[in-house]
């Protein structure tokens, strides 16, 4: 599966941060607008916040979709409540 970079966002994280403060993010509007356009699904643009190898963040395109069957398991269980 290939990598897509969000391109227009850059993650930063500040190492003397609080523990609360998971990173930065910076936008270039024109870009990053491009990039959510290209790949919208229903409107939303999924985006994980990965650890590189190098040690520094990055943000990439969530790509995953359920199978049918995961989805409709789901929703024949939903009415199974245990109580």
């Amino acid at each position: 599966m290939e990598t897509i970079f969000a391109e227009g966002l850059i993650v930063k994280k500040n190492e003397n941060a609080p523990d609360f403060v998971l990173c930065n993010l910076s936008v270039k509007v024109e870009d990053f607008e491009k990039f959510l356009k290209a790949n919208s699904k229903n409107g939303w643009v999924n985006l994980s916040v990965l650890m590189g190898k190098s040690g520094k963040p990055y943000a990439k395109l969530d790509t995953y979709e359920p199978k049918e069957e995961t989805v409709a398991q789901a929703a024949q269980h939903s009415d199974d409540l245990p109580f």
